[in-house]
């Protein structure tokens, strides 16, 4: 995907996500329904104009918000082997089912792949990443290539605990497309990466020991 891909899928859910604050906030009164419209309306402009009215007014770039990713982590124990486990994930055709965020993932080569996930709004974003750190049974670990519209990376952890089961504890680190204020739009319409990531292992966790645990 080219920067210049990236930017366009960023603005059109800036200015969707805008559009449905402003709508939202017009039908409300008080204080919040000011807030929500003044929200959108700013979104819709910076979507509608490539501007940032307010990293201008206070001197800053607009990618200035880029420095400070958001850290997401939590773990799960399954009544499973890490091997079995880590055979699951490393088939990365696989993760869709276990994260409801993700629409697809390709696999490209034996390090790269390509992700199509959702996002707010009915949108959806992607992203090519690769592979860093492989070591079977034990972790996983990634990142987005250049180009990405959400800049992430990330890793998931096998640990084995006694009784034949693994604790998974996955690490993920990004940037929302929006900066901050894209990660609070997200949040708003239920796609915050870390209620996301706790929901879905727990899923995984359900499923998982129910099945045979064949990838």
């Amino acid at each position: 995907m080219t920067n210049q891909t990236g930017m366009d899928q960023t603005r059109m859910m800036t200015g969707a996500a805008g559009g449905a604050l402003l709508l939202m906030g017009l039908r409300k009164r008080g204080v919040l329904g000011i807030g929500m419209a003044a929200v959108g309306g700013y979104l819709a402009y910076r979507a509608a104009t490539g501007n940032d009215p307010v990293m201008a007014a206070a001197g800053l770039s607009g990618n200035s918000t880029a420095s400070k990713p958001i850290f997401v982590e939590h773990s799960v124990v399954v009544e499973r082997s890490p091997q079995q486990v880590y055979d699951y994930w490393r088939k990365l055709e696989n993760l869709p089912q276990i994260m409801s965020h993700l629409e697809s993932v390709t696999t490209l080569d034996d390090k790269r792949s390509r992700w199509v996930a959702k996002a707010p709004l009915g949108t959806h974003v992607e992203w090519e990443a690769e592979i860093v750190n492989d070591k079977p049974g034990q972790r996983i670990g990634w990142h987005s290539l250049p180009g990405a519209t959400v800049d992430n990376a990330g890793s998931v952890q096998f640990e084995e605990l006694p009784g034949g089961h693994t604790r998974i504890h996955v690490a993920l680190s990004y940037r929302p497309p929006a900066g901050p204020l894209g990660a609070a739009v997200a949040k708003l319409f239920g796609e915050e990466p870390s209620q996301q990531i706790a929901e879905d292992l727990q899923k995984f966790k359900t499923v998982f020991e129910g099945s045979s645990a064949q990838a």
